[in-house]
């Protein structure tokens, strides 16, 4: 979309995000309403790390044998009467959607949250050829009303505040009553049902994404809070169903292990309110559904990780445990990260997706405290693979000069002990001296970029390590 920032200027990105007190403000609902909502809903299933450990190894099971998968999947979904198209990368996956909605002459379209639609670029693609793309989802639709990229997976407009809404609605519906009143969540609610009932009854293609493809029947599966997936691909004539290679599963047990820990590790329910199997078109004696079954399955950059450092990310579920848990996160929000995927799943994803040339800032924006990794219910180790990405971003040159020489010099030190201790006692020494009575530094040579944030302490006394061999000797 227009003015969204990317990730090579994401140090601007985040300084322009703490300075919005604003959107600081607005993101106190990440912790507010998701953290606790977890805790007590984990600790309410005795079974959860169980459960945890049992779907990762689902999925590593899957990664395993994703060809055989990826096949079975194809073939039951063309048994019940569906289509599958395997898209290469963002430019097939919207060509393949622009041609089923041409041959059926579309002109509206209806739209499900989705992520991979917002990777591709589907929106804008599908304007710029004359089809009307039509976001259902509450959040995804304000935020389409902005102009804006999603700011969390799970709640795309977590940014904004009920008076920011309020002055988009009444910016974009024109049409209604000027005076109507709109101070309440519920008016707000009303009025959107109201216009998106039109887009639902005039569409003449759904899209939808889906948090799971079962292998054994050629099902799709979604899970919302709002019901408007379900609206979106029962109604029109063309059903559009898009997915990444890796949200295969094998079996129907298997999908309903992970989603057990699914909904309770994104909103803290034990089940999100609508669970959607979607498994074809319409059969003769069907009350409703689709006439056209399509599935877009996506790699673009996926199977490039397979068998490699990155492969654990792929078990990701998009649950957004790890962002909401996330205290960078909670302070920049999602687009000062400047791509699709935000916080530490973003900070990995993202560079194995669009390269570490592009994104190598990400993988930096992180405190490594481990709590993205402990709240995962796919028990991805991100800190880890952040790590892998920092020692591509150092190998590479791509990080400033500054820090690779001052790593260097640090590294010269590390490697030898006794050079290192001595080296401290003279730094701890002299600091000491220089800072005496001032209880912190304000500002320090060749370290301003932490003390532009934070004081620097006067060190008091001597170096652990001095104590430590004091007290061997003891």
């Amino acid at each position: 979309m227009s003015g969204t920032p990317t990730t090579r200027d994401f140090k601007a990105n985040a300084s322009r995000a703490i300075a919005n007190t604003q959107l600081t403000g607005n993101l106190k609902a990440v912790r507010q309403n998701f953290i606790d909502k977890r805790a007590k809903a984990v600790h309410a299933l005795p079974e959860f790390e169980a459960l945890r450990e049992s779907g990762k190894e689902i999925k590593n099971h899957t990664l395993a044998h994703l060809d055989l998968y990826l096949e079975a999947y194809e073939k039951k979904v063309v048994e019940t009467g569906g289509h599958v198209h395997f898209a290469a990368d963002a430019a097939e996956a919207r060509a393949i959607a622009l041609d089923i909605c041409r041959k059926v002459g579309a002109k509206t379209v209806t739209k499900g949250k989705s992520m991979i639609t917002e990777e591709v670029g589907l929106n804008a693609y599908l304007e710029a050829n004359g089809v009307i793309p039509v976001e259902t989802d509450l959040g995804e639709y304000i935020i389409q009303l902005r102009g804006e990229a999603p700011s969390h997976i799970i709640a795309p407009a977590v940014h904004l505040n009920k008076n920011q809404i309020e002055g988009d609605f009444r910016r974009v519906h024109t049409h209604l009553d000027p005076g109507r009143d709109l101070t309440e969540k519920t008016s707000l609610l009303t009025e959107a049902r109201g216009v998106l009932r039109e887009s639902f009854l005039a569409a003449d293609v759904g899209i939808t994404g889906a948090n799971f493809l079962i292998a054994e029947t050629g099902t799709s599966v979604i899970v919302t809070n709002e019901g408007n997936g379900d609206l979106t691909q029962i109604l029109p004539r063309v059903h559009i169903v898009f997915a990444s290679i890796e949200k295969v599963v094998p079996t129907l047990e298997d999908a309903s292990q992970i989603l057990r820990l699914l909904a309770r590790s994104a909103t803290g329910q034990e089940m999100s309110v609508y669970t959607t199997f979607s498994t074809g078109p319409r059969r003769p004696g069907d009350p409703d559904g689709p006439e056209e079954y399509h599935v877009v399955i996506l790699d673009n950059g996926r199977s490039a990780m397979l068998g490699g450092e990155f492969q654990d990310m792929l078990r990701c579920i998009r649950c957004a445990a790890c962002m909401n848990h996330c205290p960078v996160y909670h302070q920049i929000g999602g687009h000062a990260y400047g791509w699709i995927y935000p916080g530490p799943m973003g900070a990995v994803l993202t560079p194995s997706l669009i390269g570490v040339d592009e994104a190598g800032h990400l993988p930096n924006a992180s405190t490594f405290c481990g709590r993205c990794e402990s709240v995962c219910p796919m028990k991805i180790p991100l800190p880890k693979m952040m790590r892998h990405w920092r020692e591509r971003e150092f190998e590479r040159h791509l990080n400033p000069a500054v820090a690779r020489h001052g790593l260097g010099f640090w590294a010269f030190f590390a490697k030898r002990p006794r050079l290192y201790a001595l080296g401290a006692r003279i730094a701890m020494k002299g600091m000491a001296l220089l800072g005496r009575g001032k209880g912190s530094f304000k500002s320090l040579p060749g370290l301003s970029a932490w003390t532009k944030y934070r004081d620097f302490a006067v060190p008091e006394g001597e170096t652990f390590q001095a104590k430590w061999a004091r007290a061997r000797k003891g």
